[in-house]
């Protein structure tokens, strides 16, 4: 079942006989105050008049756009304000399906998402993407998907699931959901030129969408400027006001994300605040938000608040959530403001600076009131290919997560990840740590990390350190959640506990779970890719809320510690990271030894 709307070509004489009064509409809403995100102006008492999901009428008085069978809504002084857009998101990082995510985020104000599913992409290939796409479909919010564009996210320093081509992503851009090409995390290639990923950009230039960007390196000489010529057209990645300014003056929108983990708005949209750029090329989006933050915190209504108590103006704020997004992608005759044509998607609020969701309203439709939610997400039937995708080759033993050390050596000068607290770049660190029987021993604040190949059997499994998690005692946490070749990250303090809890998933077929002292202490099940659940998001919140509380538990006091564990093996942010093929730095871009001195 899908939930289409029919075009405003095709629906403008029914909202023209609206607006001029000859034809009734399904609903109308008065008595309350518009926020025009296009004029940037609050309207007293304007009113609106919906027909067919589409905004008709926008104005003083809609009393014409009366008739039998117009459901007539008294907005009590309210504000309305357009339905919220997330313009850069992985649902899978919420751990859910697209329609269990919808169920979540509605509630909070969200009609509009732009996905990039390249987190399925990675363990299932074109097919995982199609089938995102089409249960984004069938929600009765607005989910439109980019194409992944790097799976691998770094050719030639890890092995994914599923390769994706300049091939499937030009056949995906002619789909209907599709409205252009996911982050374009292999920046260095676009830079040198890579054809595989030129080819990538001019399918979907020459589609007429959207290329989205992603670039990590603090580095804006020639090859930002290099790569901003190949055509993406966003970037997220940003951490400082300059990392802002620097985008959007070369013509890019920069996105400012407040994700569960990554906290880049405060430091970046001074450049509005203070610096007094046009806020029109700023745009918010949430990059990566897990469930507990979905159930406990919101989801763009948590954004657009962060960004005001920064010290934003309430109505720029919310043109960052809604008309930037919409024109970013070409699509602000269709979304992001309350004006004739667009889809009727509105919130109704009390306070614009504290934005509490009373009432939303998603194509003209009421689908949430007060927090709940009042429509049904419709399932995709997910076949079996996608649930059974945990392949480990073998049941793994203690001795597969303990490093050896040089011959004959009593001390080694081991090169350490080190985490940074709510910031996706890690730091390339060097600790000197103990041999102990030819096996390199953790020590100190420094504590054991592996990845285990899960797509194809091999039994794989490279070893190396982490530091920044503060773990204590007999422990270890495994994920199949590993951004973004998604095999699978095991942590831990014990060797042995590593081999249980990585064991345990491959029997689950996927998830998250935490070990210590010979006992399994928490499990998320994450059955469909070994990302995603198809329960509701506050069951799965509760699992994660006791995987949070089982980290704690061992030691773990870094905030939001999931999420920072999940993206040890993303080996496209600098500046060390680990995949199937050893340990990666990210400055350079290449394969590097586990210990100083080896190179």
């Amino acid at each position: 079942m899908e939930h289409p709307i029919r075009s405003w070509a095709e629906l403008a004489p029914r909202l023209v006989a609206v607006a001029a009064g000859r034809e009734a509409a399904d609903l109308v809403i008065r008595g309350g105050r518009l926020v025009n995100v296009q004029s940037r102006e609050i309207l007293d008492g304007w009113e609106v008049a919906v027909a067919g999901g589409r905004f008709a009428y926008v104005g003083p008085d809609a009393s014409h756009c009366i008739g039998e069978g117009t459901e007539v809504v008294d907005a009590a002084d309210r504000f309305l304000i357009p339905g919220l857009i997330d313009a850069h998101m992985h649902i899978e990082s919420g751990m859910l399906t697209p329609a269990e995510f919808a169920a979540a985020v509605i509630p909070h104000g969200t009609t509009t998402m732009f996905t990039d599913p390249h987190e399925i992409a990675n363990v299932l290939g074109l097919d995982g993407v199609r089938m995102m796409h089409d249960e984004a479909l069938m929600q009765p919010v607005n989910i439109f998907t980019q194409m992944p564009s790097c799976a691998p996210s770094a050719p030639g320093l890890e092995t994914t699931g599923h390769e994706i081509s300049p091939e499937d992503v030009a056949e995906a851009m002619s789909w209907p959901g599709i409205v252009g090409l996911g982050e374009m995390m292999n920046y260095p290639g676009v830079v040198a030129g890579d054809p595989k990923m030129l080819a990538e950009i001019a399918a979907t230039m020459r589609a007429g969408k959207t290329v989205g960007g992603h670039y990590a390196s603090p580095d804006r000489g020639v090859p930002f400027h290099a790569y901003v010529a190949g055509g993406p057209a966003d970037d997220h990645e940003g951490t400082r006001e300059q990392d802002a300014i620097d985008r959007v003056r070369q013509g890019m929108r920069s996105m400012l994300r407040l994700g569960s983990a990554w906290y880049d708005v405060e430091s970046q949209i001074t450049a509005v605040t203070e610096r007094g750029l046009d806020p029109r090329n700023f745009v918010l989006c949430t990059d990566d938000c897990h469930s507990g933050t979905l159930v406990n915190d919101g989801h763009m209504d948590r954004v657009v608040r962060h960004a005001i108590e920064c010290g934003c103006n309430p109505v720029v704020a919310l043109q960052m959530a809604t008309i930037n997004s919409a024109t970013h992608f070409g699509m602000e005759r269709e979304l992001g403001s309350i004006a004739p044509g667009r889809r009727a998607d509105v919130i109704l609020t009390s306070d614009l600076a504290t934005l509490p969701i009373e009432t939303v309203f998603a194509r003209g439709v009421l689908v949430a009131e007060d927090g709940d939610l009042r429509v049904t997400c419709p399932h995709y039937d997910w076949p079996e290919s996608a649930r059974q995708t945990v392949h480990l080759g073998r049941e793994l033993i203690a001795d597969d997560f303990r490093l050896s050390a040089p011959e004959g050596a009593e001390t080694v000068r081991a090169r350490v990840i080190g985490v940074v607290e709510n910031q996706a770049p890690t730091r390339a660190l060097v600790r000197e740590l103990p041999v102990e029987d030819g096996a390199v021993m953790p020590a100190g604040l420094v504590a054991r990390i592996a990845l285990v190949e899960r797509h194809r059997g091999t039994g794989g499994v490279v070893n190396g350190f982490v530091e920044g998690f503060g773990y204590e005692g007999r422990m270890a946490i495994a994920s199949t959640v590993a951004h973004d070749s998604h095999h699978m990250i095991v942590v831990g303090t014990d060797a042995e506990m590593m081999a249980r809890a990585a064991n345990r998933l491959g029997e689950v077929g996927g998830g998250v779970t935490v070990w210590r002292d010979g006992a399994e202490q928490a499990l998320v099940r994450l059955p469909i890719a070994g990302l995603m659940s198809d329960a509701p998001a506050r069951d799965v919140a509760a699992s994660a809320d006791g995987m949070v509380a089982a980290m704690r538990d061992a030691g773990c006091t870094l905030n939001n510690a999931y999420m920072q564990h999940s993206l040890l093996a993303l080996v496209v942010i600098p500046e060390l990271r680990i995949s199937d093929l050893g340990l990666v730095d990210v400055t350079r871009f290449e394969i590097t030894t586990p210990f100083e001195g080896q190179d």
